[in-house]
């Protein structure tokens, strides 16, 4: 055996030990702390602290800094080196006070598309008339979402994180930090309020949206959205088709902007999963996905029928949609993300 392949064990060794480990600590601050229901104040029970890398180096360097000033009686070398120790105690202290009384005031995590970046917004509060700077958020792994909190106001952090498939990404616990001043500690909190990240089915497929009803009487089939009658232009949601983009507006620095459409006459459509002309159930949620987008932006009304679900009656809107699409990700308990990302 090379010495290539002995270090793959040991690194899975110590790989696993270290998600024990880390599992352990998780289960004793939750025992610790309990559950959390926001807004919650940062107190001094809760919050940790340990030197940062630079934090020890600057140990180190301090320890070899008395030891050679006690071997060689220097006295200069040694006032520096209490000096040095106690500017460290200075930092220290700062660090844990730059933490303490900051409110976590509200945590959100709106539904985001499979394989697109989702973020989980943070708003913390600070009571005092001192300034927070440095203030972090996190997930259990970055990235971190920095931020300089004003005396007595408020700041929202984004923290991102991208879901890989659809389901309900569940976000047990939010971790709040700094590292202020000088970065040689870091004080840190965990905040248990748990999330539920909704992750939507990736809208793909090219199928023709079924029509299941009629229209009022005297009307006549209409085809394209440009017969339709006008109702303007609405903010760009996520799932949208880029050819619904008004790309002239956009090109005058415009905000994304999505041209929507409505008829008087527009078709009932039925949404039904097991009328999908695709195989395997993935691929027919993501053709759902597309039709529930599709006939939202068109202003046209529409049901969901899913196997060992409550039929969603026929209707439209923000709401409406954001339903459907809920029911699509939640479709199949083997399918969804049960674990924190």
């Amino acid at each position: 055996m090379t010495a290539r392949e002995a270090a793959v064990p040991r690194q899975q060794l110590f790989g696993a030990l270290r998600t024990r480990l880390r599992a352990r600590t998780a289960a004793w601050v939750r025992r610790r702390q309990g559950a959390d229901r926001l807004p919650v104040a940062l107190e001094r029970r809760r919050l940790y602290i340990l030197p940062t890398r630079g934090g020890l180096a600057f140990a180190a360097l301090v320890f070899v800094m008395l030891l050679a000033g006690l071997n060689y009686g220097n006295s200069l070398a040694l006032f520096l080196t209490f000096l040095l120790a106690a500017f460290g105690l200075v930092v220290m202290q700062q660090c844990h006070r730059n933490l303490l009384g900051v409110v976590v005031i509200a945590a959100e995590a709106p539904a985001v598309f499979a394989s697109r970046a989702g973020t989980v917004f943070v708003t913390l509060g600070n009571p005092t008339d001192t300034p927070r700077p440095g203030l972090e958020a996190a997930l259990e792994a970055p990235p971190l979402a920095r931020a300089e909190l004003p005396a007595l106001g408020r700041v929202r952090l984004a923290v991102a994180l991208v879901p890989q498939r659809r389901g309900v990404v569940q976000i047990a616990r939010l971790r709040i930090a700094t590292a202020y001043p000088f970065a040689l500690f870091r004080a840190w909190t965990w905040v248990h309020t748990p999330l539920e990240l909704i992750v939507y089915p990736s809208p793909a497929g090219s199928v023709p949206m079924p029509v299941e009803g009629t229209r009022p009487g005297g009307t006549r089939t209409r085809s394209g959205a440009g017969l339709d009658e006008w109702v303007g232009l609405r903010a760009f949601r996520d799932g949208d088709s880029p050819r619904q983009v008004d790309w002239k507006a956009y090109a005058r620095e415009a905000p994304l902007l999505v041209k929507e459409y409505h008829s008087l006459g527009a078709e009932l459509r039925v949404f039904d999963f097991a009328r999908v002309p695709l195989e395997g159930t993935e691929a027919r949620l993501a053709q759902l996905a597309r039709w529930v987008v599709d006939a939202e932006a068109r202003g046209e009304r529409y049901a969901l029928l899913l196997p060992g679900a409550a039929p969603v009656a026929a209707e439209r809107g923000p709401q409406h949609r954001h339903r459907c699409l809920t029911l699509l990700a939640r479709f199949g308990s083997d399918a969804s993300a049960g674990a924190s990302p």
